[in-house]
């Protein structure tokens, strides 16, 4: 799978939602709490231009994001600019989004990216701005009643909870160990993870993993099934993110 590509594939999906929308429904309640869906398209925005200034080798944008205050601070550059018409924040989110792709895609091979506290690959920025912009997705669309179907795409979310497994049991203060993930796939496909003689093991639908990765859906509300020493453990620190 084209990381890149489908990062494109994601941005479209949400410029087809987002292009639809009535006034009354930019600004409705999303399903991010405190946000209507207008809050939502600013902070992605907000999260893309600090991307495009990433790959442009402007790293002191980030210079005053401190670890464990990503949240308040992007709450409070949202309530910062929020008196911007919907107009204003789809076209702002246009300009900074959809140059992204390509401009990762022709980075040099082995580049490392700033991205709020750590560095990363290109394909791995474009993985976290696939799934950041899933979720979100789902805020606005969940809260407005309209489908947002599961695709091929959630594999790189997936990929993406699985690999930061280390980084989320070391946040939580977990000792931890290696997890096995077998998901079915929207295709009805088996996406696998991790080492297959590792003893704990998660098993289920693709889609109930990231969105328990998206802390959008409670591991005790899911499909999914945790086995081994350290599964549920996964279960209860998994994130789609590394900050």
């Amino acid at each position: 799978m084209d990381v890149f590509a489908d990062l494109r594939a994601e941005y479209e999906a949400l410029d087809a939602v987002l292009t639809a929308l009535s006034p009354e429904q930019w600004s409705h309640p999303s399903a991010a709490e405190g946000w209507t869906v207008a809050d939502v398209v600013l902070h992605l925005s907000q999260t893309d231009e600090l991307a495009a200034a990433s790959i442009a080798g402007d790293e002191e944008v980030f210079s005053a994001i401190r670890p464990g205050e990503v949240d308040a601070r992007a709450a409070d550059i949202v309530a910062a600019q929020r008196d911007t018409s919907p107009a204003e924040i789809l076209a702002r989110w246009r300009t900074a989004a959809f140059g992204i792709p390509d401009a990762l895609a022709g980075l040099p091979p082995g580049t490392r990216l700033r991205w709020i506290t750590n560095r990363m690959s290109a394909a791995a920025l474009a993985t976290t701005r696939i799934a950041e912009h899933w979720t979100h997705a789902h805020d606005i669309t969940d809260a407005l009643g309209i489908p947002y179907p599961d695709t091929a795409r959630l594999r790189h979310i997936a990929w993406l909870g699985h690999r930061t497994l280390p980084y989320a049991f070391d946040a939580e203060g977990i000792e931890g160990g290696p997890v096995r993930v077998e998901l079915t796939s929207p295709d009805g496909e088996t996406w696998s993870f991790g080492d297959p003689d590792a003893p704990s093991r998660i098993t289920g639908p693709a889609g109930d993993f990231c969105r328990v990765g998206a802390r959008r859906l409670a591991p005790a509300a899911s499909r999914l099934e945790a086995t081994g020493p350290h599964g549920a453990q996964a279960l209860a620190v998994l994130r789609n993110y590394a900050v």
